[in-house]
């Protein structure tokens, strides 16, 4: 029998694959050529030095994000407010970064830090919610999500600047921006920022895998009458899981408003980071490993796509059909594992 290892490697493999077998199978329907299509797509990715700084660029927040979905995903929570807190996690970042004036040893961290506790605040109040009066977060988060972009935007064009749809660059002391990588990519947007996703990756793992206070979470999330019945405070847990994971998408608004572009302008709309960590979250397996991996397809698919009207001609529009594909057999992955162990049984 398969064991729940090889399922967790093979299905989201088989996921992508088969997605981009559907993808391919649209754009032949439709008069395009999926062979140059997806050779457009690679290269707007690693095509040269620039698409590849934009591409790991794209990816950083997705981690995040990723992170933020997959980490309430393993506590038995469904976090759909990683776009709000997001949005609250930038503006908290760039406030800092412009009203505060400290060397950058001081400065960037503190608008760091600023950005996780914004997005923790925005995660407390479903998290409290949901373990005080048993209210469903994924209402909550969802309303928090167009509480945080309007609020955003009005403080945006009141308090930041004077009736302004955006704010000043932050300040080199609080920016995660670097020269020597922007040249070193044929100045694409390339930051610091991928080393902060990087390692709060390992702090999700080392925190839910090595530590106890991982174990009671992922307990919370497997059974919570069980892990009520063990000693476990369960709505601490629930509040906490909802504050950690609210902190690591506020910590993807930093990466847009201390990276990416330096300042926060007022928003027509979302931004889809957070709603595109969802995806991330599923395709990765509710994993840090496993997120890193799908934050890097998805930012290859994202600024690859821009590659493809231009040179092969394919609408970037059937790019997000195939990332739809995608997930849509990641969920339903119950299917591939009855297909591999009917396999498995007609072999022996």
């Amino acid at each position: 029998m398969y064991s729940n290892r090889f399922f967790n490697i093979i299905v989201p493999v088989v996921s992508v694959l088969l997605g981009l077998l559907a993808g391919a199978i649209i754009m032949l329907a439709f008069g395009y050529n999926p062979i140059l299509g997806y050779q457009a797509l690679w290269n707007g990715s690693f095509g040269d030095l620039y698409f590849f700084g934009e591409t790991i660029r794209q990816v950083t927040p997705y981690i995040l994000t990723g992170l933020s979905v997959a980490f309430a995903f393993r506590t038995g929570l469904f976090n759909i407010g990683a776009e709000g807190q997001v949005i609250v996690g930038w503006l908290a970042a760039v406030t800092v970064g412009l009203t505060i004036e400290a060397p950058m040893i001081i400065h960037l961290p503190l608008a760091v830090i600023a950005a996780a506790i914004a997005g923790a605040i925005w995660g407390f109040v479903p998290g409290l919610l949901k373990a005080k009066l048993g209210v469903h977060e994924v209402i909550i988060t969802i309303m928090m999500n167009y509480i945080a972009l309007f609020t955003t935007n009005a403080i945006v064009r009141n308090v930041l600047t004077d009736q302004k749809d955006s704010t000043e660059k932050v300040p080199e002391s609080a920016s995660f921006m670097s020269n020597w990588l922007m040249e070193a990519t044929d100045y694409s947007r390339l930051h610091y920022g991928i080393l902060v996703a990087l390692f709060a990756a390992f702090i999700m793992w080392f925190l839910l895998e090595k530590t106890t206070a991982g174990y009671e979470l992922r307990s919370v999330g497997y059974n919570r009458h069980a892990s009520n019945y063990a000693g476990m405070n369960v709505d601490k847990n629930i509040i906490l899981s909802m504050v950690i994971a609210g902190a690591f998408a506020g910590l993807a608004g930093a990466m847009e408003g201390l990276g990416t572009f330096g300042y926060i302008s007022v928003q027509s709309g979302f931004t889809n980071i957070g709603f595109d960590g969802i995806a991330v979250a599923l395709l990765g397996g509710n994993t840090a490993l496993g997120v890193v991996l799908a934050a890097l397809l998805f930012g290859v698919l994202k600024i690859g796509a821009l590659n493809m009207p231009t040179v092969a001609g394919v609408p970037t529009e059937l790019v997000e059909i195939v990332i739809a594909l995608i997930i849509f057999f990641v969920a339903s992955s119950y299917m591939i594992r009855w297909v591999l162990l009917r396999l498995k049984k007609e072999g022996k």
